[in-house]
């Protein structure tokens, strides 16, 4: 029963990319901000390899990592949460959501007002902190609603639960989410309550998001739509606004979070558990708390082996972040930075994937664990990580050996083939050639036509490899005709290994290989 677990240290970025300019950013690095605070340990993220990753020079490195590794630049418009959410579950956004610099429009603050009946004040980008310093008071006198914004895309409310409900707060966020559609659609509509301590106005856990829908098909849509769990904890169920989630359970913080995670491993389920843990950046990254952020990330480190300690032979587990926000820069805001892939798991083997170009791969790679044929924008790097089973190694071999066999005196390029049955049994085939070229026959249809003349109708997996000489330089994947007579006995998900040297193979499905195929269907 395969599992995978994303666990997003939101805004943990490890570095800034080349665009930050674009967004206002430079001389940005919330990892490398936080490793200088004597607060700061890594004990149990070393071992995984993160001082391993392109760029983190200043870390030290792990001869022998235990995790799969890589450095991975954003491809969307933007540094906020919800456009990073949506690209580690697949979609890339090119166009940023809209921003307000100088408050909101007259025709958006009307509407709301009209619509929950209360005035609004401030109206500005603020930090979340000071605004209630600066409006609280006011707020409780008037009962007018203290709303704000920042460099990022959202529409912020604050009010003090003893003037406004909780659940009045939510369904006011609930009405602003309505009203902020088409032009005005912001990503997150954000409930920021607040209560008084001492005298003084302190924020509480209670914080909602309400999202704008993602713009396509995640990660979480397609699992949801295979029939596998989709477990969301923290802030996840309110950043796909519920989407693809059939599970979700709200914490109020990183430790709740880690809690609710570590007890997700005991529950039976197939399929994906998404983890925000978001104190780093709501109460240590926007806050500019160095010492605060290196201690939540200590906590997390010291946290990490009591997870992977209780991890399943099947269970793989991610660690990224959605974007930066150094909390030693210039401002309170996100910062537009590369973030960390580490991928850990008892399948998986610690190599080190570089840089790569997209959040969205994540997405590609779990869903090919995962056995779904979702990619979303990615690519999947699952074949450059995963452990071979025991039943894929053995089948490369038989095709490594049907090679040896192959006919091939005019093109001198053998391929050989072995097709895995229902019932366990391989048939194996090779490239016979001919003087007359067309009735040349390719190892993959010997294979299959061999199988099919005892009587086999139901497949589950082939291996193919080939190579000048009999020696295996790089991929040989099946021929055209080749997956259209796989397509007559296979479905989309049918794995084809394609092997890259005698012991290694990348994964593809039938349905990748063989898009919008003609299937026996069609015919009927």
């Amino acid at each position: 029963m395969k599992r995978v677990f994303i666990i997003v240290l939101d805004s943990l970025g490890i570095g800034e990319e080349p665009d930050a300019p674009l967004f206002g950013d430079k001389d940005c690095n919330t990892l490398q901000r936080i490793s200088g605070s004597d607060k700061f340990r890594f004990d149990s993220m070393k071992r995984m390899g993160v001082g391993n990753i392109d760029g983190q020079d200043y870390l030290p490195s792990e001869k022998k990592p235990l995790a799969a590794v890589a450095r991975l630049q954003e491809r969307s418009m933007g540094k906020d949460t919800t456009i990073g959410h949506w690209e580690i579950a697949g979609v890339v956004s090119p166009a940023p959501l809209p921003t307000y610099p100088d408050g909101f429009p007259d025709e958006v603050i009307k509407e709301f007002e009209a619509a929950t009946g209360r005035g609004v004040l401030c109206n500005k980008p603020y930090s979340g902190t000071v605004v209630i310093n600066d409006y609280g008071e006011e707020h409780i006198k008037t009962g007018k609603l203290i709303v704000y914004t920042s460099a990022d895309s959202v529409f912020q409310i604050a009010a003090h639960e003893d003037v406004v409900p909780l659940e009045q707060l939510y369904e006011y966020c609930r009405t602003a989410r309505k009203i902020l559609r088409g032009k005005h659609a912001v990503g997150r509509v954000i409930a920021r309550p607040f209560i008084t301590v001492d005298g003084k106005f302190v924020r509480t856990a209670n914080r909602r998001d309400f999202s704008l829908l993602p713009p396509a098909e995640t990660l979480l849509d397609a699992l949801q739509k295979d029939g596998k769990t989709v477990y969301a904890v923290g802030k996840i169920n309110d950043i796909f606004a519920g989407q693809g989630v059939t599970k979700h359970v709200i914490t109020h913080g990183n430790t709740e979070g880690m809690k609710v995670a570590l007890d997700a491993l005991d529950l039976d389920f197939e399929g994906l558990c998404f983890v925000n843990l978001v104190d780093f950046d709501m109460l240590y990254g926007h806050r500019q708390d160095v010492d605060g952020y290196a201690a939540a990330f200590s906590e997390f480190d010291f946290w990490l082996p009591s997870f992977t300690a209780k991890m399943k032979e099947d269970d793989v587990l991610i660690i990224t972040a959605d974007h930066g926000c150094d909390p030693g820069d210039s401002h309170t805001d996100h910062s537009r930075e590369y973030v960390p892939m580490i991928m850990y798991g008892k399948n998986i083997n610690p190599v080190n994937l570089g840089t790569r170009r997209g959040f969205c791969d994540i997405a590609a790679t779990a869903a090919e664990y995962l056995d779904s044929t979702y990619r979303g924008d990615g690519v999947s790097f699952l074949s450059d990580v995963i452990k071979p089973t025991k039943t894929e190694k053995e089948l490369c071999k038989s095709a490594y050996e049907a090679m040896k066999n192959s006919y091939a005196p005019y093109s001198g390029f053998n391929v050989g083939a072995a097709l895995m049955c229902k019932n366990g049994k391989v048939y194996t085939g090779c490239n016979t050639e001919n003087a007359a070229f067309g009735p040349s026959v390719c190892a993959e249809r010997t294979a299959v036509f061999k199988a099919t003349s005892e009587g086999e109708r139901e497949f589950t997996m082939l291996a193919v490899c080939g190579g000048k000489g009999g020696v295996i330089k790089g991929l040989c994947p099946p021929c055209g005709v080749c997956r259209q007579v796989l397509r007559e006995f296979c479905p989309d998900d049918f794995p084809v290994l394609i092997m890259k040297s005698k012991t290694t193979f990348i994964k593809k499905t039938l349905g990748e290989l063989l898009p919008l195929s003609f299937k026996p269907d069609n015919i009927k």
